[in-house]
């Protein structure tokens, strides 16, 4: 049978339908190869049982325990029974509960001290785990058949549990994988012989025996060793060959003018750049000054200069002729970049004016909402080349705006910017312009390489001198209310000291926002020390109470998404220019919010937030010569995972720790789903997170190869695995990554 046939073989032909239908629509599973490549996420020993006290809350579980307890309750005067069992694994409890008719079966067969394999969705009641109508198959079965067909179900004493869902167990896809592994013997192994034998691997067909029904764990692990180099190893030959594509483009040098723009505004810039500017320009102009198009990924703190590196990196391309265009996510960004640019450049902005330098060019702005006029004389000065600089939203990809010769693109903001713009944009160029993406998320090196692996990576991990180190505490208001009344003194200080702060809260609170909430079915996150629910602090309720009390007297402001844009702005410049003491606000001012005088942050509810979002939120005080202070004010019980995280982030000011530290409590389909849908779903034995060595072993391997071989046209198997894994939409998707 050819791997064709044998791997895409529709799950149908050989599950039945029912099975294929429920393996399609809630698994995504369609072939024979899906199947081989769903792996287990564990393995329990057939003696040993699980530890209930750690189960996940809210997901699809899978356990081994042993039952303690079963009792038939009586409720509703009689008319209704339920059956309670409780189960025990020696460490904790687990409740399960069936209801009416489904009560006989189970009471019958769950005796005290018969073990089980149980699945069903772990959830909170009374206070109490429990599952609710769980499936279950019994691991001690008194009926000789029914002992020896479950062992002989779970082969040797490892059982696998898969990644299951509510229509079907993980010992009912167990059965299915054991029709297809057959199937295993007919894998093409995507590996090089050379690199495969060089690196010790068992063949990609033992692999998939011993991940799916491993004797020993050292099976296991030999196994997921070679499925996670399988993963790595072709993502990596995919990005090789888009940078190696990439060099083969061309794209116009631009060099640096002695005498020119850039040496003017260097010469009235009142301070000297960080040794990281330096680092990362010299770079970036080294990309610059070669035949084919720069693909650069610029990262660095909130404040780090990235906007002072980009700019320097644009008005280089302006010397030699060219035009430079900044792409910001939104509109109030674009207008902020546009203000600090023009700022920075003085004079030098304002070529062709009066006033202006003669060595100076426009720098003009574009975005949506610009009345008529002032966007025809934006277009005008654009294709006749008059604008040197162009900052804009969007608008800027429209048909209609047309480049005298664009030469740069800097891209702000990359996750919140689709990848079809960015391809829009570069279309726009005589040739395929240079590319500069910048974030202020920063990024693990190892999700760079995965995700942004068609980019090279530069980072600015400095903070640029006068920028001020922030205090931060976690506030437990639960435990110690009396905390809680400190911060707002606190706040009243820095305000008496003559500067200002902000508020956040998570959400905005009123009746349209409690509407939406009930609209999407949202329910609230579960705290997790079982505390009892309350919706997230409001803005509107808070802004209310601190007026009335702690900070009565004060000049308290609200601020948040649903406000009219002109509002917004009128609110944001009152606080800038100092006539606004207190801000409360949603997190719009998440991003690119600039008043140097704000020096105390107070976060309520900081546990509703993510790592990341606290991170950029507190990035808005300290930007001045005093001192930042922001205080993470939580509910959250001390031993909870929550206040962990909360801990973690008071406990450094270092993003790249901190992405780390997100990266291990979420998993990574968040973080690569979010950044790249594509590349998710081929991620299954590889941890973004552990597995920094492979990757970086992966990406040199790839290089190598792809240099050697472009085309791939000695290595076969490695371009079908890489079809396989690039089917014509990934590939387009990672094309435009």
């Amino acid at each position: 049978m050819d791997h064709v046939s044998a791997f895409d073989e529709p799950l149908k032909k050989l599950l039945g339908g029912a099975t294929a239908k429920v393996m399609a629509e809630h698994l995504d599973l369609h072939t024979v190869g899906d199947l081989l490549h769903h792996y287990p996420r564990r393995y329990e020993e057939r003696g040993r049982l699980t530890a209930l006290t750690e189960l996940p809350l809210d997901e699809h579980v899978t356990v081994v325990a042993q039952v303690a307890d079963a009792r038939i309750m009586m409720f509703n005067n009689g008319r209704g029974k339920r059956l309670e069992v409780t189960l025990t694994d020696g460490s904790g409890r687990l409740q399960l509960v069936f209801f009416g008719h489904g009560v006989h079966k189970p009471h019958k067969e769950l005796l005290p001290g018969r073990r089980a394999m149980f699945a069903g969705k772990a959830s909170v009641f009374n206070r109490k785990m429990q599952l609710a109508h769980p499936t279950y198959q019994l691991l001690d079965a008194q009926d000789e058949d029914e002992a020896t067909e479950a062992v002989d179900a779970f082969a040797g004493q490892l059982l696998p549990i898969y990644p299951a869902c509510k229509q079907l167990d993980s010992w009912r896809i167990a059965k299915a994988v054991d029709t297809v592994l057959p199937s295993a013997q007919d894998a093409v192994d995507p590996l090089p012989a050379t690199l495969r034998d060089g690196r010790g691997f068992v063949p990609l067909p033992e692999a998939l025996l011993k991940i799916h029904r491993p004797r020993t764990r050292a099976d296991v692990e030999a196994a997921k060793e070679r499925l996670r180099w399988d993963e790595a190893f072709v993502l990596q030959v995919a990005l090789a060959r888009r940078r190696y594509a990439d060099t083969q483009l061309p794209a116009v040098a631009r060099r640096s003018v002695p005498g020119g723009l850039l040496d003017a505004f260097d010469a009235k810039l009142p301070f000297t750049l960080t040794e990281g500017q330096h680092k990362v320009t010299a770079e970036i102009f080294g990309d610059l000054a070669t035949e084919h198009p720069m693909h650069r990924l610029l990262q660095g703190e909130v404040g780090s200069g990235k906007t002072m590196v980009a700019l320097r990196a644009m008005l280089t391309v302006v010397d030699a002729g060219g035009q430079a265009a900044m792409l910001a996510p939104t509109e109030v960004l674009a207008q902020q970049h546009h203000r600090s640019v023009t700022e920075m450049m003085g004079e030098l902005a304002e070529g062709g004016m009066l006033g202006g330098s003669d060595r100076g060019t426009k720098v003009v702005l574009l975005t949506g909402s610009m009345g008529v006029p002032a966007r025809r004389r934006a277009l005008l000065d654009l294709v006749t080349g008059e604008a040197g600089i162009v900052i804009g939203t969007h608008a800027l990809i429209e048909d209609k705006v047309q480049f005298h010769d664009l030469g740069l693109v800097v891209v702000d903001e990359q996750h919140r910017f689709g990848v079809e713009q960015r391809d829009a944009l570069r279309s726009k160029g005589k040739q395929p312009p240079h590319l500069l993406v910048m974030t202020a998320t920063p990024i693990p090196r190892t999700v760079a390489m995965t995700v942004f692996g068609d980019l090279e990576t530069s980072v600015l991990d400095q903070l640029p001198a006068g920028r001020s180190p922030i205090a931060s505490h976690v506030v437990p208001a639960k435990d110690k209310p009396h905390f809680l009344d400190r911060a707002w003194e606190r706040v009243r200080e820095e305000v008496e000291n003559g500067h200002q702060a902000y508020v956040v809260c998570p959400r905005i609170g009123d009746d349209a926002d409690e509407a939406a909430e009930k609209k999407k079915g949202k329910k609230e996150a579960a705290p997790e020390d079982g505390a009892e629910k309350r919706p997230p602090l409001a803005v509107l309720e808070i802004a209310e109470q601190l007026r009335k009390g702690p900070l009565a007297g004060l000049r308290v402001e609200v601020l948040h998404g649903r406000m009219h844009p002109d509002d917004k702005d009128d609110v944001m410049r009152r606080f800038a220019a100092g006539r606004a003491d207190v801000l409360v606000a949603t997190t719009v001012i998440e991003v690119g919010v600039n008043v140097p005088n704000a020096t105390a942050m107070v976060i309520m509810d900081a546990d509703r937030f993510g790592v990341s979002q606290l991170h950029q939120l507190r990035g808005r005080v300290g930007r001045g010569s005093a001192p930042g202070l922001c205080l993470l004010v939580s509910e959250a019980h001390e031993a909870s995972p929550a206040r962990a995280r909360l801990s973690a982030v008071a406990a450094t000011l270092d993003g790249f720790e901190l992405s780390r530290i997100d990266l291990e409590q979420r998993r990574e389909g968040d973080v690569l789903g979010q950044a790249q849908s594509g590349v998710r779903s081929s991620l299954r034995v590889l941890s973004v997170i552990d597995d920094e060595e492979v990757i970086a072993a992966a990406r040199e391997e790839a290089v190598r190869v792809v240099a050697d071989d472009p085309a791939l046209e000695r290595l076969p198997e490695l371009r079908t695995a890489l079809d396989a894994l690039l089917d014509k939409d990934r590939e387009e998707y990672l094309d435009k990554g």
